[in-house]
């Protein structure tokens, strides 16, 4: 059984936008943070994986591309217990208030 991650080879509709874009501050935050862990050993390939085809359907669906790596690398995060949930939501509250 397929999972929604797995698209290949499906029919669809949908034409695939290739057009080029420039990538949203929050979106290069993300792939620096994805690089930074992964220079230092506290993430790979196949745990982000795990955590992404974990993403139930209507979520994934829902999702851009960098939603699902930063919802990825914040469950890598507390999981590896290098910071809390508590600790994330407090810093993305002060980013908010700026």
């Amino acid at each position: 059984m397929r999972g929604v991650h797995d698209r290949g080879g499906l029919p669809d509709d949908t034409p695939i936008n290739r057009e080029e874009h420039e990538l949203m501050d929050w979106e290069r935050r993300v792939d620096a943070m994805h690089a930074v862990l992964g220079s230092k050993g506290l993430r790979s390939t196949d745990q982000m994986r795990r955590v992404i085809e974990s993403i139930p359907k209507d979520e994934y669906e829902q999702m851009t591309y960098y939603e699902r790596w930063a919802f990825a690398l914040e469950t890598l995060v507390t999981e590896n217990e290098l910071l809390s949930t508590a600790e994330i939501d407090k810093k993305m509250a002060e980013l908010m208030s700026e």
